[in-house]
């Protein structure tokens, strides 16, 4: 039986760049349309949606930015946006408007394809008369109580702590900015700081680890920017 490789769009006009991410992503074993004009690269989208797009943002023609509001507008495909812009505003700009991955050049192709994966298996439709996965079937969260468990252990969270990981447990993968972590996980303060997440985050994945093993790193920390759940 054959299977159709995931399809992947491209757009990037840095033709060295391109070269090294588009043999990557071959060598991945996914099937890549590569734009180097922004332009025409919304018009592909627009006529066949990929199961991913991956956006430089400063591109000729239609800017990344512009493309990835057409994708969220219209429900196209998850997006990564890939670009040299390092300001966090930027970063923020990008997931706010429902980017699922930044990454910031120079980066590692080898990095670029595990957040492909990651992504692509998040967004993978379920198989047929599948059922929840055992990973899913391990958390019990219990708002009325704000008591987490995993695989039955009480994870023995506080208020807040509780509230980070319901809020970040709930999508898998997808990167909140710390911004939006003081609006819903502290929205009945009046004043809390960036350093507040940091420190119940800290104690959080000291929890986690307690139960669930030494090496376990279910939240992800993305520099400047934010936390998402792996788990």
């Amino acid at each position: 039986m054959n299977t159709a490789k995931p399809r992947i769009l491209y757009a990037e006009d840095e033709a060295d760049i391109a070269s090294v991410v588009i043999d990557y992503l071959h060598h991945a074993g996914y099937e890549v349309e590569h734009f180097a004009d922004g332009s025409q690269a919304m018009a592909a989208l627009r006529a066949r949606a990929p199961q991913l797009a991956i956006l430089d943002l400063m591109l000729p023609g239609t800017d990344g930015l512009s493309i990835l509001r057409e994708c969220r507008a219209r429900q196209i495909c998850p997006v990564i946006c890939l670009t040299a812009k390092v300001e966090e505003v930027d970063r923020l700009v990008g997931l706010e408007m429902g980017a699922d991955d930044y990454i910031c050049k120079p980066f590692s192709p080898r990095e670029l394809i595990a957040r492909v994966k990651v992504i692509l298996r998040r967004h993978a439709p379920p198989a047929p008369g599948a059922v929840a996965s055992q990973a899913a079937s391990d958390w019990q969260l219990d708002e009325t109580t704000s008591q987490a468990s995993w695989r039955g252990q009480d994870l023995g969270l506080t208020r807040r702590e509780f509230a980070l990981l319901h809020i970040l447990q709930r999508h898998p993968g997808k990167i909140y900015p710390r911004s939006q972590l003081l609006d819903l996980a502290y929205a009945d303060a009046l004043e809390v700081s960036d350093r507040a997440i940091d420190s119940h985050i800290k104690n959080l994945r000291k929890k986690l680890r307690t139960v669930m093993g030494d090496d376990a790193d279910c939240i992800r920390s993305i520099y400047g920017v934010g936390f998402a759940f792996e788990g």
